[in-house]
């Protein structure tokens, strides 16, 4: 079971959520925290996760949620709603780049994400479900790369390439259904003929007898 797939269980299927994205970070500026205010429990690896209830009117969710070393389980830790969101800064908006930004009403974080490609998948999702979900005060996106916010390039790319392999798999079954029912076809005629062969054949065998 990946990751994304261990926390959307452990995290949010209990609560009656569905994780919409997620994406792994590390800080590009570490924060000074006590010893004690981490409870001793060492390094850990960090998600950024988007959700939605299950339950109607839908409530988006922004968690941070960690596993730490040499634990299998996931421990969710701060969370927002999306109307807490003021800011998405992408850094740069002619070039691909694993770094953003997240400015909320009472907390801002620097993150870098394993990989450009994670940090713009994430950032579509959320730019999609705030232009679905906020309802007053949209967050604002800076910096980020047209094919971020305009038309979905990643996931359109990801349906379309859904649509093809369903089109290939329905093209492949109806020629195969075609081949089937040229060869019931071929296998009904080979019955014709053998039972004609056998009408005949009793019909010359009655025709001596006499």
């Amino acid at each position: 079971m990946s990751a994304r797939s261990a926390i959307n269980k452990e995290i949010f299927t209990p609560h009656d959520e569905r994780m919409l994205a997620a994406v792994q970070v590390k800080r590009r500026t570490k924060k000074k925290i006590p010893f004690l205010a981490t409870g001793g429990q060492g390094d850990y690896t960090t998600f950024i996760c988007l959700s939605v209830t299950n339950k109607k009117p839908a409530q988006v969710s922004i968690t941070k949620v960690k596993q730490f070393e040499g634990s299998s389980s996931f421990v969710r830790r701060s969370q927002w709603t999306l109307d807490q969101l003021r800011q998405v800064n992408g850094i740069d908006p002619n070039r691909d780049c694993p770094e953003f930004d997240l400015t909320f009403e009472n907390a801002f974080d620097q993150w870098v994400a394993g990989s450009s490609g994670d940090k713009c998948m994430f950032v579509q999702v959320l730019h999609n479900t705030c232009q679905r979900h906020s309802a007053d005060r949209k967050p604002e996106f800076v910096n980020c790369q047209s094919k971020l916010l305009g038309g979905n390039s990643i996931l359109h790319s990801a349906a379309d390439s859904v649509t093809s392999a369903v089109q290939k798999a329905s093209q492949a079954l109806n020629e195969r259904g075609e081949r089937l029912g040229r060869v019931e076809e071929k296998t009904g005629d080979m019955m014709n003929s053998a039972q004609q062969f056998a009408d005949t054949a009793h019909k010359l065998a009655m025709k001596h007898k006499c």
